[in-house]
């Protein structure tokens, strides 16, 4: 198991104390439309606020080629000091760190919190360019690094940084990451089974291959699974198809038969002849998918399996939906493995990305043990592969 040095290890009493943080929040015409990932940094900065540290929070937001208006953190920070019940001092800079920042941060009280512009406003923050790592290392004593959702990326502010501040640590929603993520993989409570959803194979393909040395059931669905179909011989329609991937396809249930794992796949599958919130659609058999049909979710009977699969489980992985979620008459396979999981006496992890949407959507994200902040870094981590962020901070 990882083990970082974490804020509990350190004394920021008076110190400058840099926390990245996963900002990158949804905004429309500058309002926050969820901010689960504003509430998710909470415990972390009222613990280094309690304890006098003098905090500079810094986070990326969007994918800016540079300064833009329209990705400035300035409505986070709002929305922070609303929830921390204090002023978050916007340091509203193109060049994220510059003289008058400096200046700012230089007269900054114990307990008293400033933010930094996005990140991605400097081009060498996705480069990890020294000069920009640099600059912020400049005002800092201390970097905690608390965004698990960029810790697959080897940015500035996530690994150029720590090269230049003399000490490092993690914050709590990273800790917890890691402790959740690494525990279900390495240590599990059996029997584990793993729900891979979404839309490509190509996406999971490390994944699935990691979580056959190591689950007792596996459960595919979402948009991965006319893949599958295909290479089952089944005809799978207008579906998303990834024939490229078919060989890979045979080669995990082959994998799979060959350890005695169980691997799910949907028997049957509701579909529509267009992608509309609105579509006509029939429940078909998964292996008779007419031509000029798209699966969009699993069927009942599916629903019946994978919800029974699941209730043995004393530890559940979840990535990816089994159906278009966003439109109503095809989220109900995603909501009825949902309901499953919030009514189960099991560790639940959801893997982030549209999965987190999904159950937080559909009211069950508080049922849930464990949600993952990071969709591409919690897939990597299950992948077994080493996080650039995570690797920068220093072990206890």
């Amino acid at each position: 198991m990882l083990n970082k040095k974490s804020i509990n290890d350190i004394n920021v009493k008076g110190k400058r104390v840099l926390v990245r943080c996963d900002f990158n929040v949804p905004l429309i015409d500058g309002k926050i439309t969820d901010e689960n990932r504003i509430t998710a940094a909470l415990p972390t900065l009222k613990k280094l606020i309690a304890d006098g540290a003098r905090l500079i929070l810094c986070s990326h937001l969007g994918k800016p080629k540079g300064p833009d208006p329209a990705a400035s953190l300035a409505p986070v920070a709002k929305r922070l000091g609303e929830h921390l019940g204090l002023e978050v001092k916007f340091l509203d800079c193109d060049t994220v760190v510059c003289d008058d920042c400096r200046e700012k941060i230089a007269q900054l009280k114990d307990g008293e919190v400033a933010m930094l512009q996005n990140t991605r406003f400097r081009a060498e923050e996705g480069k990890n360019e020294d000069s920009f790592s640099k600059d912020l290392a400049s005002i800092a004593d201390i970097y905690v690094n608390d965004a698990f959702g960029s810790a697959h990326r080897a940015h500035c502010s996530t690994v150029g940084v720590t090269k230049f501040v003399a000490e490092t640590a993690v914050g709590y929603l990273m800790q917890k990451e890691l402790d959740f993520l690494g525990n279900a993989v390495e240590n599990p409570v059996r029997p584990f089974v793993a729900i891979l959803g979404g839309a490509k194979v190509s996406d999971k393909i490390l994944v699935i291959n990691k979580l056959l040395d190591k689950v007792d059931k596996l459960i595919v669905g979402g948009g991965m699974a006319y893949t599958f179909f295909a290479a089952k011989g089944y005809g799978v329609g207008t579906s998303l198809l990834e024939k490229d991937r078919i060989e890979d396809a045979k080669a995990i249930m082959a994998k799979a038969q060959e350890k005695g794992i169980e691997l799910l796949l949907p028997v049957d599958t509701v579909v529509a002849k267009e992608f509309a919130k609105d579509a006509e659609h029939k429940t078909v058999s998964s292996d008779n998918i007419e031509d000029g049909y798209m699966g969009l979710d699993i069927g009942e009977k599916t629903r019946e399996i994978f919800s029974e699969a699941i209730k043995q489980a004393k530890t559940v992985i979840w990535n990816g939906p089994m159906g278009v979620f966003e439109f109503p008459s095809f989220a109900k396979g995603t909501l009825a493995l949902a309901k499953v999981l919030a009514e189960l006496d099991a560790t639940t992890i959801i893997g982030g990305g549209d999965s987190a949407a999904a159950v937080n959507q559909l009211g069950y994200g508080d049922q849930m043990t464990h949600i993952s902040t990071g969709g591409g870094a919690s897939l990597e981590f299950l992948e077994g592969k080493e996080l650039p962020g995570v690797v920068a901070v220093k072990d206890k």
